[in-house]
């Protein structure tokens, strides 16, 4: 809500002026945000999650995953990975003619992008406009962002490539290293790596010559991609795809998880009660889930609702795995 009222009130008031021509780029919006006051046929939505792709492919905007020619203008959703905020911003430096708008909240870090591009020697952020706790300003045409841009693909422990924001990308998550050092010798045949991320939950898995198929699905194009080249196994599948919306051919054996439990800045367990709502429905009835999560979050209810054996295999002070199987409710 907060982006279509700063955006249109910095259109109304003329705090941002709009070329009269051209493409614009809106990169990284969240679905549901409200691009309305932009004109829909000249708007070329830019993003790497699947979920934000269907939603404004749905509108009737035209979708894209990465920059393709030039722009007149460009519009920058801030997100609150820094990293990947600095890589967005120089990404839309490079490929627009116009102005280049940065929107955010101030959970998101927008303040301190401000600051940032304040103090930055080749860009000239103009005067923010605050609204609906958040900020919009503008980016002179001609600044030269490229010292922001990462390198990527990066390479982390163990020969890994990661992508800038993606989850994880400094380095192997504990909390998946330890869920992987926990599955059993023997998975089954066919195996799902639920929001499998850059590959590193299906790389540990695929030591095992028992699997015959692993179906690795993620949302985010930049995670798949790395994940692609992290895992060169022929047993496996890449998906980009919603996990709650993506249906296997044939049902599983396993589904392994570390779900995601974060919308912004703020916990959100819901998505990851929706992962495991997802799982049973993949897997065969006598189908095993493995997961890991967080000690504090609470997913024990919405396993035994969906799975007929509830069990914690292993854990430490900060992550738990869960071992849940027989799906006794399948999903439609």
């Amino acid at each position: 809500m907060g982006l279509g009222t700063r955006l249109t009130l910095a259109l109304e008031s003329g705090a941002i002026v709009l070329p009269e021509a051209g493409r614009i780029a809106v990169i990284g919006p969240r679905a549901g945000a409200d691009l309305s006051a932009l004109p829909t046929g000249r708007v070329q939505v830019i993003t790497t999650l699947k979920p934000d792709h269907d939603h404004f492919t749905a509108e009737g905007l035209d979708c894209a995953t990465a920059p393709s020619g030039r722009y007149a203008a460009a519009l920058v959703c801030v997100p609150r990975a820094r990293a990947l905020a600095q890589a967005m911003i120089a990404t839309a430096t490079a490929h627009t003619d116009g102005p280049v708008i940065v929107d955010g909240d101030k959970t998101s870090g927008i303040e301190s992008m401000l600051r940032a591009l304040r103090a930055h020697t080749r860009a000239t952020p103009g005067a923010p406009l605050s609204k609906a706790h958040g900020k919009i300003f503008a980016l002179a045409p001609g600044a030269d962002l490229s010292d922001w841009q990462p390198a990527s693909p990066r390479q982390i422990e163990g020969g890994f490539v990661t992508a800038a924001g993606s989850f994880s990308a400094d380095g192997i998550d504990p909390g998946s290293r330890l869920l992987a050092d926990t599955l059993p010798p023997k998975l089954g045949g066919h195996v799902i790596d639920m929001g499998g991320g850059w590959g590193y939950l299906s790389a540990r898995a695929l030591a095992r010559e028992t699997i015959t198929r692993l179906d690795l699905i993620e949302a985010d194009a930049d995670a798949l991609a790395c994940a692609r080249r992290n895992i060169t196994d022929s047993r496996a599948r890449f998906h980009w795809a919603d996990v709650t919306r993506w249906h296997p051919a044939t049902a599983a054996d396993t589904a392994i998880m570390n779900p995601p439990f974060h919308t912004g800045r703020a916990a959100d367990p819901g998505l990851g009660r929706a992962f495991i709502a997802a799982a049973a429905g993949m897997l065969k009835p006598a189908g095993a889930l493995w997961l890991v999560a967080n000690r504090h979050l609470a997913y024990e209810a919405t396993l035994a609702l969906h799975f007929k054996r509830v069990e914690e295999a292993a854990g430490d002070t900060r992550f738990k795995i869960l071992h849940a199987s027989h799906p006794s409710r399948q999903r439609r």
